[in-house]
């Protein structure tokens, strides 16, 4: 069980870690790389290649501004991408568009090339979905996986129909 995750710069890194937190939490495997794909075009075709020869399953890519990213990578492999577009923040500005861009890029892929779409920022659910993706394959992390949305059903039962003083 093995999820590749991918984004295009190093200010993406702490929104891009939510996926690795939750792979973790699945005993998933994974690795994380730094790659442009305007920048860095050949060196992520040949990442792309090791990652499948190293048996990876899943692909999480995160990108902002024209979101190139996922698509790029699934146009070279046939591994599942799943997306996740980025608000672009420096510190101090953002580009005024809230992360939109990124969302309308990643989620418009053209026909026979598919991109699975998360929320804008949503590294996490991306991990999730990898996950599920992972779940098909190996019973023990589809019992992981159970077990962990049967305690969301629990907490949920626990803290909700109660009254409460608004």
């Amino acid at each position: 069980m093995k999820v590749a995750i991918f984004f295009g710069s190093r200010s993406d890194q702490e929104t891009m870690g939510k996926s690795a937190e939750v792979l973790r939490e699945f005993g998933v495997e994974y690795k994380a790389f730094i790659l442009s794909a305007h920048r860095a075009g050949e060196l992520l075709f040949k990442t792309i290649r090791q990652i499948e020869d190293e048996g990876f399953e899943v692909i999480i890519a995160g990108a902002g501004l024209s979101a190139a990213l996922p698509g790029v990578i699934a146009s070279h492999t046939v591994l599942p991408v799943v997306g996740v577009p980025l608000e672009c923040v420096t510190p101090g500005k953002s580009n005024g568009l809230g992360g939109m861009d990124a969302l309308l890029s990643v989620v418009q892929m053209p026909p026979q090339i598919p991109v699975a779409c998360v929320g804008i920022n949503s590294a996490k659910n991306a991990a999730y979905m990898a996950v599920q993706i992972l779940a098909v394959k190996y019973p023990e992390l589809k019992e992981r996986l159970l077990a962990f949305r049967k305690k969301l059903s629990d907490d949920a039962a626990l803290n909700g129909g109660l009254g409460v003083d608004l």
